[in-house]
């Protein structure tokens, strides 16, 4: 008799790892299309048109920042967003260019060129492809919610300075070409004489408009708005103010041309462009993983990590080759795909072909643009990529290690780069875990203790209904705090019970994850009761605030008192 038969006579071949390691690097597009109805394509038709008209000016400006042309910045976000959507493993995705490759990508033309650039992308989407059959999308959970932290509101700062030379019309009259942040602030103070008030102003009607009309209209992007207020103004009044048109004299128009050329390859320039291109697949891996999960949380899906790293170093080949520039997942236009309805990566698909229509037709428009409404909405863009508020309550209520490499990683992307700030970071992080592991671990002397003779144990206990319990043992730190988000509830569940007993010390990555599981819970209408919470996470607790959040009388010392509470709860 074979045992593989099931109850229906058929052979059973049940999934080994290796079919359940080959499901995981699928593309998304594969699955969610058995089920694809036209209801849907209408709402990822809609949803697409309005992220390519966010993606629009966004892209082009992006492209400006990072010292390519404008027309770049638009082939990427085609390009990329294109690949991604078809090939990633997110549902919603939206790739481009983001700021945060900006001053990346500026240092790299400015020292080595365009070709450089090229080649640093093409071999960045090779590692991120290797990355991804590897399996590296989890070790990715490795990196502190301080260090990405730290390092985003860095190179917001440098995003922001990098553009007050636009915005205030300051013309560098000894020919600097600045590209550090320091040499930038220089270069700014040493010209600071030739500040132009007509684009000064310009810039302060395109920030007032980018400010002030969401509040007004929310379906149609203030960018966009600005840009065609803005760029009215200046040409009717013929304003003496720098325009894309002045500042980039040819601007093509037409579909992205072929610029993959095997010339530009030699041993050299490859050695020389691998540290640049380990900065960007580790940046775009981050960054589009971490607008993944974003978007997870939004929709109630769960990405593919590691084919998403597989997307993304598809897209930057294809961006390279077809005149682009870096490019990853974008939180803020995944996050406009899905409040307009967009649910599947047709949407995605549907904003490359609408920039596609752009720049075949309307390319030629863009020369119009002035170059102070692009530093506006890059200000936008620093403003909102900076995380001040996170960055705030960090340093308000996080650890002193915790503050230590959130301030040394912010300091060190300002000062020198991406790459110098990961590393330290990553490093003093480990060293402090250590110490932190150190101080709370113990050795004694093992003693077998069955579990039934366990007083402690919750085995020996009555669960009230609607009720869940979990327990958390060892230290929760940034390597496991994803474990917090895995907690999983019925339909009927009223109370979430975590017993706390063998949790002597936390960081401030789990207690982000602690507080995005109590907002779970707040939106599922679950009261959670935390039991046996000992010193060190209490003391992290109040200085964050979390125990207000929770309720004081929703903290029990002992877990017959939390299960108490829980009933009480559920007869309320």
């Amino acid at each position: 008799m074979c045992d593989n038969i099931n109850p229906n006579g058929h052979l059973w071949l049940g999934k080994d790892e290796l079919s359940q390691e080959m499901e995981k690097l699928k593309p998304k597009l594969f699955s969610v299309m058995k089920n694809y109805t036209g209801a849907q394509f209408v709402k990822d038709l809609v949803a697409g048109v309005i992220v390519a008209i966010i993606a629009l000016p966004l892209s082009i400006a992006l492209a400006i920042a990072s010292g390519v042309g404008p027309e770049a910045g638009i082939y990427t976000a085609i390009v990329a967003g294109f690949l991604v959507a078809f090939f990633g493993g997110s549902r919603v995705q939206i790739a481009g260019p983001t700021a945060a490759f900006a001053t990346i990508v500026a240092g790299i033309v400015a020292s080595d060129g365009t070709e450089g650039l090229m080649v640093a992308t093409i071999m960045a989407g090779i590692f991120l492809i290797l990355m991804g059959f590897f399996r590296f999308g989890n070790l990715l959970k490795y990196i502190p919610y301080t260090i990405t932290t730290g390092f985003t509101a860095g190179i917001a700062v440098t995003l922001f300075i990098g553009q007050i030379k636009d915005f205030t019309g300051i013309r560098y009259m000894n020919g600097e070409k600045p590209i550090e942040t320091s040499e930038k602030i220089m270069a700014l103070v040493n010209n600071i004489s030739t500040i132009n008030i007509q684009a000064v102003l310009i810039g302060a009607l395109a920030l007032a408009i980018l400010i002030i009309w969401p509040m007004i209209f929310k379906k149609i992007p203030g960018s966009l708005i600005a840009v065609i207020v803005t760029a009215a103004i200046v040409k009717i009044f013929n304003l003496d103010v720098n325009t894309i048109g002045k500042a980039f004299n040819d601007i093509r128009a037409g579909l992205p041309p072929i610029t993959f050329s095997t010339s530009v390859f030699s041993i050299n320039v490859i050695r020389s462009q691998i540290p640049n291109a380990v900065t960007i697949a580790l940046l775009a891996g981050i960054e589009s993983l971490l607008s993944a999960v974003v978007a997870d949380s939004m929709i109630g899906s769960k990405h593919r990590s590691n084919m998403e790293l597989i997307a993304q170093g598809i897209a930057n080949i294809g961006s390279a080759c077809f005149g682009g520039i870096p490019a990853t997942g974008a939180i803020a236009r995944t996050a406009a795909n899905i409040k307009n309805g967009g649910r599947t990566p047709i949407a995605g698909m549907v904003h490359s072909i609408s920039l596609v229509l752009v720049v075949l037709f309307m390319m030629p428009l863009a020369k119009l643009i002035p170059m102070p409404c692009i530093a506006a909405i890059l200000f936008q863009v620093a403003y909102n990529m900076s995380g001040w508020r996170n960055f705030y309550k960090l340093c308000k209520s996080s650890p002193k290690s915790d503050i230590l490499v959130l301030g040394i990683t912010f300091v060190l992307t300002v000062v020198f780069d991406l790459v110098v700030a990961i590393e330290v970071g990553i490093v003093l992080a480990a060293l402090l875990f250590m110490k932190r592991m150190s101080d709370v671990t113990s050795v004694e002397g093992w003693k077998e203790i069955d579990d039934e003779n366990d007083p402690d144990s919750i085995t020996l206990r009555v669960i009230p209904e609607h009720t869940v319990v979990y327990e958390f043992s060892g230290p929760m730190f940034f390597a496991a705090a994803g474990k917090i988000l895995n907690i999983s509830f019925k339909e009927d569940t009223r109370v979430l019970v975590i017993r706390m007993r063998s949790v002597h010390a936390i960081d401030a990555t789990a207690m982000h994850n602690l507080e995005q599981l109590y907002e779970d819970c707040k939106k599922r209408n679950i009261t959670i009761v935390l039991s046996h919470v000992n010193e060190q996470p209490m003391t992290v607790f109040k200085k964050g605030g979390f125990d207000k959040m929770i309720g004081e009388e929703n903290f029990r010392p002992h877990i017959d008192e939390a299960l108490k509470r829980a009933e009480e709860l559920v007869k309320q």
